[in-house]
């Protein structure tokens, strides 16, 4: 196990210099000048050449790819083209919401999904079956932006002054407010590691609440969180129950299962031990991949619901040219993708015992 890991880690150099490569390529291939639109009527051919000086554009893009890989080895992204701050600031800042909210939607998505996805496979072809695929095809379906306009409806309009009115967007409610953990806990100029780590911390408005003592924030921002992951949660629900039925009705029909049952064992431990057990691996497979994606950005949630997120950043930076802030969040969309299946891979000798990494 250890050495299969050791070898994952390796393998990770190479595909993020990939996708170093091909994001400086595909953001340079662009059309549009990031001076012209930056500096919008200001720009002219004497200051645009002062912009592409000061930020390295008037290089050779082998000149300018080899300078961004050097630094990003050094752990410095760079600073924006449009607002001049740190990208690693800016990830700080926006990682934390993307996080919440993929793991409150995953939450739902696979207790829910699997749940339904074992009900409906115990009872194969029967009116329960076809009720819970049927809204499963719904759920895939239904796109993100109706869903969550919806939902937005029915539980800030329709079930207005009831216990289950919820707030249909933001991250917070006025007067919430998120506290610098450096400046809480004594820590004067954090830099480096330290830094990025205290700011991921601090816009973290969950563990914020929890670190400070703060609850009241901590649940207001759970509160903010319910109807975005369950707007951004229902079609990985609907995949999740989908592979947990296939697979829980092909490990049922091995001969196993039913020596299991032959020896007098009670169903549901058959279930629990046997069929759900060797399931597991195209269940956790599913459940990683929609994750990774999750992780990576849910630019129409964050729209509709006004979350300050990785996603609408990244769409805000494609738009505006801002070529540092893309390839940044590309770097750690590509580690969160690649550390993400890594420990779905590790899972799987822990699941199945026929599974031997070594």
């Amino acid at each position: 196990m250890a050495q299969f890991l050791v070898r994952r880690l390796f393998l990770v150099l190479p595909v993020l210099l990939g996708i170093l490569l091909v994001t400086f390529t595909i953001t340079r291939l662009v059309p549009g000048d990031p001076c012209y639109v930056m500096l919008g009527e200001h720009a002219t051919e004497s200051t645009c050449n002062e912009f592409k000086a000061r930020f390295g554009l008037d290089k050779s893009l082998p000149e300018q790819f080899i300078r961004y890989v050097m630094n990003i080895s050094q752990g410095d992204f760079g600073n924006s083209l449009k607002d001049r701050r740190p990208i690693t600031t800016i990830i700080a800042e926006r990682l934390p919401m993307t996080m919440e909210l993929t793991f409150f939607a995953m939450m739902f998505a696979s207790v829910f999904g699997v749940v339904l996805g074992v009900v409906s496979a115990l009872n194969r072809n029967s009116f329960i079956d076809t009720l819970t695929m049927l809204g499963a095809n719904i759920g895939v379906s239904m796109p993100v932006f109706w869903l969550g306009l919806l939902l937005a409806y029915i539980f800030a309009l329709v079930l207005k002054d009831t216990p289950f009115q919820l707030p249909p967007s933001g991250r917070l409610s006025a007067g919430m407010s998120l506290v610098p953990l450096a400046k809480t806990w004594g820590i004067e100029n954090p830099t480096g590691l330290k830094a990025f780590v205290l700011s991921l911390l601090s816009y973290s408005a969950i563990l914020n609440g929890l670190l400070t003592g703060n609850y009241a924030l901590t649940l207001d921002a759970i509160k903010h969180l319910l109807l975005p992951a369950t707007a951004v949660g229902t079609i990985s629900l609907a995949v999740i129950a989908r592979m947990t039925r296939s697979a829980l009705l092909d490990v049922l029909g091995q001969d196993f299962i039913r020596t299991a049952r032959a020896k007098g064992l009670k169903y549901s431990l058959v279930i629990q031990r046997h069929a759900l057990r060797n399931a597991l691996i195209p269940i956790v497979t599913i459940i990683g991949i929609q994750t990774g994606g999750l992780l990576s950005g849910a630019v129409l949630t964050e729209t509709i619901f006004s979350l300050p997120g990785v996603g609408s950043r990244m769409v805000d930076a494609i738009l505006g040219r801002d070529y540092p802030v893309v390839q940044g969040f590309s770097v750690v969309i590509a580690l969160i993708f690649v550390f993400t299946n890594l420990i779905v891979d590790a899972s799987y000798a822990y699941l199945d015992p026929r599974v031997r990494v070594k």
